[in-house]
């Protein structure tokens, strides 16, 4: 479980600085190519995030049950 959360730490990490840098090529880039690019990069590292969090959610209350039994 542990590794979860070292794991998802990592990609919020990683989708606070994507989500930056996504607001600086808006701003500094003629190529919004490049700005959409990055974004979708961003949006697909939260919804991984957001699977292994469900994920995880799903199997403390597993285990929360079989333990209840």
């Amino acid at each position: 479980m542990l590794n979860l959360d070292k794991i998802r730490l990592i990609l919020n990490i990683l989708f606070m600085i994507g989500t930056l840098s996504t607001i600086i090529i808006y701003f500094t880039v003629a190529d919004q190519m490049v700005m959409f690019i990055v974004c979708c990069f961003t949006i697909f590292v939260k919804f991984i995030e957001y699977a292994l969090r469900i994920t995880q959610n799903s199997l403390k209350k597993n285990k929360r049950r079989n333990d209840d039994d």
